[in-house]
């Protein structure tokens, strides 16, 4: 392994008369057709990411023309076609009533990949992280349409992972009126988890992990990965980290006494997998010419190796 993971947790088992629900249930809220963009692939990564880092189920909640596509990327996930009006933007208000109860189904949201930007999608946003019960990774476009929503922390209740890229981190910054100025990666990524509450995954060679209290920093420096869609199979990763071992803290009861982890540790193992996994790819392939679904192709093995030390 390139890296120590002494530092991290203990997976939780996999016990070998499981089933697929014992496992957790990925929703992935993404995707746009708007007569210009047409963004599919990335939230069809993040479904197939989240299956093979070990989720039971992974579903994709995309506007209703393009959600065949994605399932064909992505074929052992399930779509669920949101409603748009004649202009391709999302009904909000009957994109949630179709979500409602799916979401009450869901172990974790992943919300954003390839989403694009809009009026609507903000609407759907802030209603989805209003809710309290279901951890949320939030991810390029759900990041940047939050930025663009004034005062948005004051709707903030559900459990969140926040990964953004050093753009989508310094247009949230602004929104927050946080110094833009020149300083430690770590110490701003440390103030947005404490003022917003949550964990934050800031990107990068070397990624940063964050609540606020606790940071671990994981140095992958592997050119293969700076390619079109390994953010999205990061999303994946950590939202099926969280659908399977998050544990919520009850008190003063620890999610490790609950045979699980909490969303700190969660995110951490989706982006030691990652690493992890690009890391396999490049020993064998070199520095570039990675392609995204092979990076999480890569993750079983990572899987396996990690559990059979």
């Amino acid at each position: 392994m390139p890296i120590d993971l002494t530092d991290l947790p203990p997976l939780p088992p996999r016990p070998a008369d499981s089933h697929k629900g014992d496992f957790g249930t990925v929703l992935v809220i993404g995707g746009c057709d708007d007569g210009v963009h047409t963004m599919i692939g990335a939230p069809a990564l993040a479904a197939l990411a989240a299956l093979r880092t070990g989720c039971g189920l992974a579903k994709l909640a995309l506007p209703a023309s393009i959600v065949s596509q994605a399932i064909a990327i992505a074929p052992s996930a399930t779509g669920i076609a949101l409603p748009v009006d004649e202009g391709m933007r999302l009904l909000s208000s009957d994109a949630a009533a179709l979500l409602a109860p799916e979401i009450e189904r869901a172990s974790c949201l992943a919300v954003g990949p390839g989403w694009g930007v809009g009026f609507d999608r903000q609407q759907l946003l802030m209603w989805l992280v209003s809710q309290d019960d279901v951890p949320i990774v939030l991810d390029a476009d759900g990041l940047n349409n939050l930025a663009t929503v004034r005062e948005f922390s004051a709707d903030l209740r559900a459990p969140l992972i926040l990964t953004p890229h050093p753009g989508e981190f310094a247009r949230l910054e602004a929104a927050l009126g946080m110094s833009g100025a020149e300083r430690d990666c770590g110490a701003a990524a440390n103030e947005m988890a404490q003022r917003l509450g949550c964990v934050v995954v800031l990107k990068g060679a070397a990624t940063i992990v964050t609540d606020g209290q606790r940071a671990w920093t994981a140095a992958f420096h592997n050119p293969a990965l700076a390619t079109a869609g390994t953010g999205d199979v990061l999303t994946g990763a950590i939202a099926s980290a969280v659908a399977q071992w998050w544990r919520p803290h009850m008190g003063r009861v620890n999610p490790t006494q609950l045979g699980g982890l909490d969303l700190y540790d969660a995110a951490r193992w989706g982006v030691a997998l990652h690493g992890l996994a690009g890391g396999r790819w490049a020993a064998a392939h070199g520095s570039a010419g990675l392609l995204a679904a092979e990076l999480a192709d890569a993750i079983p093995e990572v899987l396996s190796e990690i559990r059979s030390a």
